[in-house]
């Protein structure tokens, strides 16, 4: 068994002596010796995967504490960095990514959402200003993934009715799925297209860019058709409730190829940061290279906004109508902004933007509400708020967790009608929207609630794959 293991056995293994030897002791024990030993082995060769671990997450980050370079900063003067809202519901290993993010030499101020949960780099729902500099895993890797929402001049009564043509809309007007693309001769048309795209030369094929037009993705990208309430006029449309259509996906693979190229140039010029903290490597932007990413970016955000107006353009031709309001706003992008008197690059990744004045859309899961919202303009959180309910589980997880049945029992009680989706995207892979709403009741005001009643998700590409 694990108690079996000596000091002196990991000192042959090539640990160091000190605190992390007991750690790791401590950590063996009770599990069986092979085990432990092929553990212990591992997350000395590279602790950066073990980050997250329930046995051994702890023991991987006292070894990047180890090893961090004089440059960072201090772990007690990272965590005074940010704040946290909704910290009950936030796990450790989360605080603790965020706090390494907090490190880092051009860091200056963050946040961390109350929908956070582990990510690469950079937490979801982390927000993280910089001194002048860009980090590409700080933005992360589907660059402008964001949402739109429109509502439509219609009651929602006629969801009913139109239920089978809404299918058929959605199903001709966008593609879901990792890989999802339209035929050359459906391809999309959108201004976007007609943009100087040299930012993304060598990084992305064109066809790549043509074909994913329109497209929603994989993950927890959706389509949804539902119902929503304004309990006051609002944007000149009266009290009521409407339709509306409510889209989320970001930029496809154009984003997750600027992201990978552009955090490998960032780590070749950060070679001195630990493995715990290389998704952490960011670019001057007095620097050639990363006014190249800011361009990229930006570029991917223009065409992830352009993927939204497509569907929903392409939905309200269905229908023949056209929109009374519509809102949209991206989660992962960096933005130039003004805070504490100075300018700064805020990364809001998996964050909506929540300046004074400034609307977002929150959404729950397949099966619970969304929000459109007013931001209040909160400086200790960077005029940011949550993008989402935030997963509580891992993919894996969520399939081994849940079964059809009794999600569609959750379906129907909720009114909601799953045309496709996975059970790694089921309501109890993610936190209470609810919660996550009054957790951050001063970053924003909820001006309308949005109610799913048709959905469609991408298939999960796990062993139990369709409803």
């Amino acid at each position: 068994m694990g108690d079996d293991i000596r000091a002196g056995e990991l000192l042959a293994m090539g640990w160091e002596q000190g605190p992390c030897i007991g750690e790791a002791l401590r950590c063996a024990a009770g599990m069986p010796r092979v085990e432990a030993l092929r553990h212990l082995e591992a997350v000395l060769k590279d602790h950066e995967p073990y980050l997250g671990h329930e046995r051994f997450g702890g023991l991987a980050h006292m070894l990047a504490e180890s090893e961090s370079p004089d440059e960072l900063a201090s772990l007690d003067e990272a965590l005074g960095r940010f704040g946290v809202w909704g910290r009950d519901g936030i796990d450790r290993a989360t605080v603790e990514q965020m706090a390494a993010a907090a490190r880092i030499p051009p860091a200056i101020q963050g946040a961390l959402m109350p929908d956070a949960h582990l990510g690469y780099g950079l937490p979801i729902g982390g927000v993280l200003a910089l001194d002048n500099a860009v980090m590409p895993y700080g933005v992360g890797v589907d660059i402008a993934c964001r949402m739109m929402l429109t509502v439509l001049p219609l009651p929602p009564s006629d969801i009913d009715v139109r239920e089978d043509a809404l299918r058929a809309a959605i199903e001709k007007h966008t593609r879901f799925g990792l890989a999802a693309a339209f035929r050359r001769g459906e391809r999309r048309r959108h201004a976007v297209m007609d943009r100087d795209w040299s930012a993304v030369d060598g990084i992305v094929g064109m066809d790549t860019v043509w074909d994913q037009l329109g497209s929603s993705g994989g993950g927890n990208h959706f389509v949804d058709i539902g119902e929503i309430e304004f309990a006051k006029p609002f944007g000149g449309t009266p009290a009521g409730r409407y339709v509306a259509i409510l889209t989320h996906s970001g930029s496809r693979g154009l984003g997750s190829k600027v992201a990978n190229h552009f955090t490998r140039i960032a780590q070749a010029r950060h070679p001195s940061l630990p493995a715990a903290f290389r998704r952490l490597a960011w670019l001057s932007l007095d620097d050639g290279d990363g006014q190249a990413y800011w361009a990229a970016m930006e570029l991917a955000g223009e065409y992830a906004s352009a993927n939204h107006h497509c569907i929903h353009a392409g939905l309200m031709q269905e229908l023949g109508l056209e929109p009374l309001v519509q809102v949209e706003n991206h989660h992962n992008f960096a933005w130039r902004e003004a805070h504490g008197g100075r300018e700064v690059i805020v990364h809001r990744k998996g964050a909506t933007p929540a300046g004074k004045g400034v609307l977002g859309v929150i959404p729950g899961s397949m099966a619970t509400p969304g929000y459109l919202v007013r931001g209040k303009g909160n400086p200790a959180s960077l005029d940011s708020a949550a993008h989402g309910a935030g997963r509580t589980m891992s993919r894996t997880a969520a399939r081994e967790a849940h079964d059809w049945p009794s999600v569609r029992e959750q379906l129907r009680a909720g009114n909601v009608r799953l045309i496709s989706g996975g059970l790694d995207e089921v309501p109890g892979a993610y936190k209470p929207i609810g919660e996550v709403m009054s957790a951050q009741d001063d970053l924003v005001e909820v001006v309308a609630r949005f109610d799913p009643r048709l959905v469609k998700m991408a298939e999960d590409s796990g062993p139990r794959r369709r409803e």
